[in-house]
């Protein structure tokens, strides 16, 4: 399915009113001087300049939930059931934590400002009227934010261990708007039962049996780590976080000068675009092929090289075998520009691949953050890119 929101005539105006430094609104009035805003980002590979990276502090495993344990891998399902609310192990930080602070220092020696969360104990226990729960961790800020130029929305996740990690990210954000950008939230969702559907059961897909989703369509739900940004397109995929009220949301929020195509997952448990669908640079998309049909891929991308990922690597150890992650994280990557690419170094098959294709792969080893929900795509939220919006298509 690719439904599109038209794109009217006119966009190149506002191009340029971008590129001059001036603001278009919602409305699409061009010309109206805006405040220099230290938020701006509109696609996956305009040169970085600022980006937050996230943080282990006060990590908790998070309380038992079929939105967490069906988007488990099955071999890890046990230890997330049995240490649920429990802070995580220090030696799994300690493994973690060495990866990211290698990770940050490449990004500082790429010239890239890096930003962090507050620290927050997550293991304290918080109630609603229907449901209550301990929270997780802010490892991944890609999950529940999308920049799109100087607008930072709030997403509406699903996870109810997830409902305030946003303390962590108020003291940024205010000085972010204080400073000229936009602050925007989703509708704030109930969470209640009626969201979420207990008889789920992942599909067999191999075997024709239909897709299924941990949630349905009471409210609108999405993780902002369902969509990849190219300028004025936006692509996403529907899954066990994200339903189609909140693609539709943002669709609506959007407005007219932007499309967002929705792409097929083939993947049993759907859960996050960044593993199967990654956009390295203009004109160069890289796919998973297990989780996308590569022919059923939106009609846009015809032009494109849609460059095929080779299949993971094996990888050994303790924290490979716990993580929260599929071993597709692999394509989980961080383009620092159009060429430089932060890549795990376990991977050396996709660090050719890259090579062959033109990039500058920069590996790094981050297996430990898995556990934490992710690589490095996840692992981060871009704030500054340095660019200005267009249509690629």
């Amino acid at each position: 399915m690719d439904r599109e929101s038209p794109i009217t005539a006119g966009e190149a105006v506002l191009d340029d009113a971008h590129a001059a430094g001036y603001g278009a609104g919602r409305e699409g009035q061009p010309g109206v001087p805006a405040p220099q805003s230290p938020v701006m980002a509109w696609n996956e590979w305009d040169p970085l300049e600022e980006v937050i990276v996230g943080s282990l502090d006060g990590a908790t495993i998070p309380t038992h939930h079929l939105t967490v344990i069906f988007n488990l891998p099955r071999a890890a399902q046990p230890f997330y059931r049995f240490a649920s609310g429990w802070k995580y192990p220090k030696f799994m930080k300690k493994l973690a934590q060495a990866e990211l602070d290698n990770f940050i220092k490449i990004l500082a020696g790429e010239g890239v400002k890096v930003r962090r969360p507050d620290s927050i104990d997550f293991s304290k226990k918080y109630k609603a009227p229907r449901w209550s729960s301990r929270g997780f961790c802010v490892a991944c800020p890609r999950d529940p934010y999308l920049v799109i130029g100087d607008e930072i929305i709030e997403s509406p996740m699903c996870w109810r261990s997830r409902y305030f990690e946003g303390d962590a990210y108020r003291a940024l954000f205010k000085e972010y708007f204080r400073a000229g950008a936009r602050w925007t939230s989703a509708p704030r969702p109930q969470l209640i039962d009626d969201l979420y559907n207990y008889d789920y059961r992942v599909p067999n897909l191999k075997a024709g049996e239909p897709m299924q989703f941990t949630v349905n369509e009471f409210e609108p739900v999405f993780d902002a780590a369902d969509f990849v940004r190219c300028g004025r397109d936006l692509f996403v995929t529907r899954s066990n976080v994200t339903n189609l009220m909140g693609i539709e949301w943002l669709r609506r929020h959007l407005g007219p000068g932007f499309r967002i195509h929705e792409i097929e997952s083939r993947c049993p448990q759907p859960m996050h675009i960044d593993s199967s669908f990654m956009p390295l640079a203009p004109g160069k998309v890289l796919v998973n092929p297990d989780y996308v049909d590569v022919e059923k891929l939106p009609a846009v991308l015809k032009k494109w090289d849609v460059l095929i990922a080779p299949r993971p690597d094996p990888v050994e150890g303790f924290m490979s075998k716990i993580s929260m992650c599929s071993p597709w994280t692999s394509i989980n990557v961080l383009a620092i520009d159009e060429k430089k690419i932060v890549v795990d170094q376990s991977q050396p098959t996709l660090i050719k691949a890259l090579k062959d294709w033109g990039f500058d792969p920069i590996p790094a080893p981050f297996l430990s953050y898995g556990p934490f929900g992710g690589s490095f795509h996840c692992a981060t939220l871009d704030v500054r890119r340095r660019g200005t919006l267009k249509s690629y298509f």
